[in-house]
């Protein structure tokens, strides 16, 4: 499970890393084409190694569609690479709006990809809330740098500059989530403790 996971990491590279190669040598219609045809590869090899498509990935895949279809027809590659802007803020709405229905988006991966140890559903919450402000935080962030910096420096953010973040992030999640369990799944020796004081 693991190795599928590494896989479907490097393969949400492969759209932005073909625009900024291409993008440097090539008119713009042809990086956008070649960047919107590998988007819809990755999600047909999605399809075809899980057996299906998470909503996450189809949400992804529309935006991604929709952005680079107004680029091509523009001919201007802003809006390719708005992308990721539009995807955190949208993942952020989407991860708000599953709570409020009582439903989960980490749940629904933990079923494709089973830990060892569950994650229990009140934790589950907390942490899918400090996701939405994590990923608004670094949308809004990435329509700063699409419209301010280089397209090198919007690769790095769009892939490794995203995953140092999001480590950072999880690093200080874990000393959250480490604290809350200390806090709230105390042994049943202890419970017992307490409730006879």
């Amino acid at each position: 499970m693991q190795g599928k996971q590494k896989g479907f990491f490097l393969l949400s590279f492969l759209p932005a890393i073909a625009y900024w190669i291409l993008e440097e040598n090539y008119p713009i219609r042809i990086a956008l084409g070649v960047g919107l045809g590998l988007a819809v590869i990755e999600i047909l090899i999605e399809k075809f190694w899980l057996g299906h498509i998470h909503s996450l990935t189809k949400f992804n895949f529309i935006i991604l569609m929709f952005l680079g279809g107004i680029s091509l027809i523009g001919d201007e590659g802003i809006w390719f690479k708005l992308q990721p802007a539009f995807t955190g803020v949208g993942v952020a709405s989407f991860l708000l709006f599953q709570k409020v229905r009582g439903k989960s988006l980490i749940g629904e991966l933990q079923k494709d990809f089973p830990q060892k140890i569950a994650v229990p559903i009140e934790l589950t919450k907390n942490l899918e809330s400090h996701m939405a402000a994590f990923m608004f935080s670094y949308g809004c962030f990435m329509a700063y740098v699409a419209f301010n910096m280089t397209t090198d420096l919007w690769l790095f953010y769009r892939t490794v500059g995203f995953y140092i973040c999001g480590a950072i992030f999880f690093g200080i999640e874990v000393i959250v989530m480490r604290r809350w369990v200390r806090r709230n799944m105390k042994p049943k020796s202890a419970q017992t403790n307490d409730a006879a004081l």
